[in-house]
This record gives C-alpha cells, sequence and structure tokens, in this order.
C-alpha cells in the first residue's frame, strides 16, 4: 500500500469563496490530421474565475476563427498565506497507473492480471467464463519471454518506484500551493492494487477524493479499465457511495504538459550535430482499431491532437523540424491503430531518414515499453534500417514544470466535487474535462459491450465469414481442450512442461 500522508489543518475563518462556473465544452480544431470535434454553441472556454482561496487563479484565452476555437489554459501562483476552506474535508488524491512487476517472479502473475481484465481480452459472452482459464495459458506461454525484457532492464519493472515518488511530489507541491492532501497510488494489474488504495482511503476517512490516471490521454483500455473497476467498487460499497469525487480522465491539452514534452524534445535536439535535420518520432501505445472505430475510443484523436500542441509549442521556439506519430506494442492477430512502430522505422530509413529522435508521447513514467522496446528493439530496428543517429526522449517522471501543473489540475477540479461538472460530456473538449466515474464511463465508451463481430450474417464457401467461422470453432476446441487441462491438472501441455503451475 503507497500513501503519501499529510497532516489536514485547522481551516481558515477568513476564508472566503466564489462561485466556480462549469467549463464551456468546446472543440479544439487545429489541423487536417485531428477530426473535428462537436463545438460548443457559445463558441469559447468559459473557464475564467477565480478558485476560492487557493493559490492558483484560472486565466483562459479565448481564441475565435472561421474554423473553429482553439485554447490553452494557464495557472499562475499568488502568494496567499493562508489555507484554502475546506471545512471537516479531507482531501485525497488518488493516482491510478498499470503497474508492472517488480522481479522476475512477479512477471506471470502480472501477465495473468493483464489478460484477465475483460477490456484487455475480450470474449464472446457466451465464453466469458473461460476469461481466467484462457489468461493464465497466456501468461504462462509468454512469461519465459517477457522475463527476458524485464531481465535486460534490472529485472522488474522501475514503474511502481518511479509512481511513488511521483505521488510524494505531487504531494508537496499540492502542499505549497496551499493544499493539504492525502495522495495513493492504485495500479490496476499489481501492488499496490487500486482496491488497496480504496481501503486505505477508507481508513483514513477520506471525505473529497480526486481521481487522477496518469495517462495523458484517455483510452477504453488504460483510463477506462481503471475507472470501470472503480466504478464497480464505489457501487458495493456504502462509504464510497457518500464520499464525494470527480475524475480527470485526460489531461493531455494543459499548458504546463504541452510545455513540459517541448522542453524535454528542444534538450534532446541539442545531442544532434544538425537538430533542424532530425525527424521527431512520436511513438504511442497502440489499442485495436475496433476500440476507436466501433466503441468511440477518444484516444486516436486526443494522442493525434496532442502531438500538434506538442509541435505548436516548439514552432513558438523556432523549432520546425519534420515529425511523425506511430502506435507501438501491438499484440495478437487482430487490426491496431496504424501506422505501427516498427514498420515506420523501416520505411523512415528507406527514405534516407538519417536522424531519428523517438518520443515516447503515452508515457509519462520509464518502464518495460520505453526501456526494452523502444531502447533496445525500436534502437537495434532502426540502425538496421538505415539510420545513422538515434535519440530518445525521456519520460516526464518527475519534472517539475510537470508535476507542478498536475497539482495545478488538482487544484482546479476540486469545486466539481461531488456536483455534476458538465451536463453534456459528448462534446467534452475542456480545459480540465471533469466527471464522475459513472457519467465518463458513459459518455467515454457506452459502446463498450456492443462492439460488433467481425462478420455479421453466416455464408458458406470459401469467404471471409466462412474463414471467421472455422477459425471460430477451432477456438473454441482449444477452448475446451484447454479447460479439460485447468480443471484435471492432465494433458499434453503439462507433459510438455508449458503448465507447470497447475501441477
Amino acid at each position: 500500500m503507497t500513501i503519501i500522508n499529510t497532516p489536514i489543518p485547522s481551516p481558515s475563518s477568513s476564508s472566503t469563496s466564489s462561485t466556480f462556473p462549469p467549463p464551456c465544452f468546446t472543440s479544439l480544431y487545429r489541423s487536417s490530421r485531428v477530426l473535428p470535434r462537436v463545438p460548443c454553441t457559445t463558441q469559447r472556454i468559459c473557464l475564467t474565475s477565480s478558485l476560492p482561496t487557493t493559490t492558483n487563479n484560472v486565466v483562459s484565452r479565448c481564441f475565435s476563427s472561421s474554423v473553429g476555437v482553439e485554447a490553452l489554459v494557464t495557472s499562475k501562483s499568488e502568494d496567499v498565506t493562508a489555507p484554502p476552506r475546506i471545512g471537516d474535508d479531507k482531501i485525497g488524491v488518488l493516482l491510478l497507473n498499470l503497474g508492472g512487476p517488480e522481479t522476475l517472479e512477479d512477471v506471470q502473475p502480472f501477465l495473468f492480471n493483464l489478460f484477465a481484465d475483460p477490456d484487455i481480452i475480450r470474449l464472446p459472452r457466451l465464453f466469458r467464463f473461460l476469461q481466467k482459464p484462457l489468461a493464465q495459458f497466456i501468461s504462462v506461454v509468454r512469461a519465459p519471454k517477457s522475463k527476458e525484457g524485464y531481465a535486460s532492464i534490472g529485472g522488474g519493472s522501475p514503474l511502481r518506484q518511479i509512481t511513488d515518488t511521483q505521488a510524494e511530489e505531487l504531494r508537496k507541491s499540492l502542499w505549497e500551493k496551499n493544499v493539504p492532501a492525502k495522495v495513493y497510488v492504485g495500479m490496476r494489474y499489481w501492488h499496490p492494487f487500486t482496491e488497496e488504495a480504496i481501503e486505505q482511503i477508507k481508513r483514513d476517512g477520506i471525505t473529497k477524493l480526486v481521481v487522477l490516471p496518469l495517462y495523458p490521454q484517455f483510452s477504453i483500455s488504460t483510463s477506462g479499465s481503471s475507472l470501470r473497476l472503480l466504478e464497480s467498487i464505489f457501487r458495493e460499497d456504502e462509504y464510497l457511495v457518500n464520499m464525494q469525487h470527480t475524475v480527470i480522465p485526460s489531461w493531455y491539452q494543459r499548458e504546463g504538459y504541452i510545455k513540459a514534452m517541448a522542453n524535454l524534445i528542444e534538450k534532446e535536439l541539442e545531442n544532434f550535430d544538425n537538430p533542424e535535420k532530425v525527424m521527431i518520432f512520436f511513438s504511442a501505445h497502440g489499442v485495436p482499431l475496433a476500440y476507436v472505430e466501433e466503441a468511440g475510443d477518444p484516444y486516436k484523436a486526443e494522442m493525434e491532437e496532442c502531438v500538434d500542441l506538442i509541435m505548436e509549442e516548439l514552432e513558438k521556439r523556432k523549432i520546425t523540424n519534420r515529425y511523425t506519430l506511430a502506435y507501438q506494442s501491438r499484440v495478437g492477430p487482430v487490426e491496431w491503430l496504424r501506422p505501427y512502430t516498427d514498420e515506420t522505422i523501416i520505411e523512415l530509413g528507406k527514405k534516407g531518414v538519417k536522424n531519428l529522435l523517438a518520443v515516447p508521447i503515452s508515457f509519462v513514467s520509464e518502464h518495460i515499453e520505453t526501456l526494452e522496446e523502444i531502447d533496445v528493439e525500436y534502437k537495434e530496428l532502426a540502425l538496421e534500417s538505415g539510420i545513422e543517429k538515434w535519440g530518445r526522449v525521456p519520460a516526464l517522471g518527475c519534472e517539475p514544470s510537470f508535476i507542478s501543473d498536475l497539482a495545478d489540475a488538482v487544484i482546479e477540479s476540486l469545486p466539481y466535487v461531488g456536483v455534476m461538472a458538465v451536463s453534456n460530456l459528448e462534446a467534452r473538449q475542456s480545459l480540465v474535462p471533469l466527471g464522475s466515474v459513472e457519467e465518463l464511463l458513459a459518455t467515454y465508451d457506452s459502446k463498450r459491450t456492443e462492439l460488433p463481430p467481425p462478420v455479421i450474417v453466416w455464408e458458406w464457401g470459401w469467404t471471409r465469414s466462412a474463414e471467421t467461422w472455422n477459425g471460430r470453432a477451432a477456438m473454441l476446441a482449444v477452448l475446451v481442450l484447454l479447460l479439460l487441462e485447468v480443471t484435471t491438472g492432465e494433458g499434453f501441455l503439462h507433459q510438455w512442461g508449458i503448465l507447470p503451475l497447475f501441477r
């Protein structure tokens, strides 16, 4: 259990409060690469009033044009000695992250937890009882190769240690801004599990909670999975039902985050002999294409918009390098977001690109996908493809301006804790998009259980449908055999040593 403790001081009797209107949701239309979203009818950003007695005033800058509205939020601190009015409330911040195995022995059970999540592997309703047996099979088969990867980066993931440090730095930043709070870390697939963090939150008597996923962009498979877990926990616990909370589902458009990313890129470009000739290569974690096209996952649009914002910030600094965006870490036979990182690296080599700077755009902490996949696998591929100079921007980690901006995001969300943040989240492009767990899930992926199958009707003959159903029949046979192995503890998989843990 990871907790960052801060004593709660007595509230100031001289504090005053002011009305804090909800943000107006609007579209940010920046280039043809980003699909325009439904604009707000008022065509403006209206997050402009001061926070009640905090050290931060939110200043919005509204820009209108013939094609849409652009906005970035900035926060500037003022010297205010009195603490904020918190009454008898105890404020908590819950940081959500993926989690990772801390030792090589943790790898297989971590993979089991990962693949047992129906948001990672979605089985047809008829076969959902096989979710855990299938997860056990996949985790055992994949564990040896995964262990090799973790061994190459020191024998385990540094994600927990980094996230704990980020939590501590966030606590300090909130304290410096006169917002005393306790900061908790909840991992989805490894310790400290989200359930463990929630139990500690209850023991500490937290009455107002800000949920902050450490994923800059929202996706069904990352923030969405963690929020669905929270939703199930909240519904079953009377204490949590009565505890006021709000969620910041994504924060990629915040100026502090954008500038922190631009700072890191600018610094790494200086390591090249000719910085202006470097191709900036944004690599993001991929998601299945169906999540975006069928379930309405905003991940792709948010990712493209995030890259645009970073490049706009770099252009202000006279940095106009060529850049591209690709997606990494795909698994399985299904179609994922394109272009793929490995294929794009090969293509860039064929086009004569000699200098490449990799930017892990969807990661704020170093872990297996940056330290091994990017630093080892993709670097080797790049050099083999004709790229002569390779560089990589580090993850944000505890970069001071990044942590300070996360603290500002928490502070700006406090007036919304326990109230409906917005009435219509579908046009949800706000400076700080807020909402409860339930309403956010209802908006972001309401079609999660309605993803259509790859083939709608049954067809006979040498057709795509026939191939699909043949594959399904074969998969059913495999699942039945696997179930027999799991339940009886006997079979050829045990004889071959593939399932030693079931003995």
